[in-house]
């Protein structure tokens, strides 16, 4: 697991890291976190746990144990994946290990949603440009720089036109997703609301 976790904030326009991948469609929320582990109060330690399950049957050798993947930061898929319970504890868990954007063949829609929340990219790609990365990653590391802006994801031989939901990607190149950083940066306009409604007036005015 990565040491030190910065969550995302603001606009995001460009993310670079190297891949990580998990082969296998239909991996759901319960495989990404046990449900053991929802009693949390925060999910600062999510991370530790993430495929806490798998990676206890494959002894060491699921790819969030080994030891040339501890600084990936980009994750590869296939199809359906976060599918299942709807918990957002799921990309929670992948964010702490150290995921910044998904790459895969498709999402779950709640779990795609709750990704996009918390500032997690989630592009999709057809079945054989997956399976091209993946592939790529039996040999040698893959390294990929994500342009939002362009919607393109290359490395020194790779090169791909990733899809993503106009909205999300507006939403990430304009810092729209971070609802806390929003909600300061306009922190006058709630003032001024606040003041404007006239039951608060009207209270204001009896006491």
């Amino acid at each position: 697991m990565q040491s030190a976790f910065t969550p995302p904030s603001g606009k995001i326009s460009q993310i670079n890291g190297q891949c990580i991948s998990l082969i296998g469609n239909d991996i759901d929320t319960d495989r990404i976190i046990p449900a053991r582990f929802l009693k949390c109060v925060d999910f600062d330690s999510l991370g530790e746990s993430v495929f806490e399950d798998d990676r206890k049957t494959l002894k060491g050798k699921h790819p969030f144990d080994l030891k040339e993947n501890k600084k990936a930061s980009i994750l590869i898929v296939n199809s359906n994946f976060g599918c299942g319970s709807s918990r957002e504890h799921a990309p929670q868990a992948l964010m702490r290990w150290g995921i910044k954007a998904i790459i895969g063949e498709s999402f779950a829609d709640i779990f795609y949603s709750n990704c996009i929340a918390i500032g997690i990219p989630c592009f999709t790609l057809p079945k054989n440009s997956i399976q091209k990365i993946q592939k790529y990653e039996d040999n040698k590391f893959l390294f990929l720089e994500i342009d939002l802006k362009n919607s393109i994801a290359k490395s020194k031989d790779l090169n791909f036109n990733l899809e993503i939901k106009e909205s999300s990607r507006k939403m990430f190149l304009s810092g729209e997703w971070d609802a806390t950083s929003t909600l300061l940066a306009n922190e006058n306009l709630i003032e001024n609301k606040l003041n404007d409604l006239p039951y608060l007036k009207f209270n204001n005015h009896l006491l």
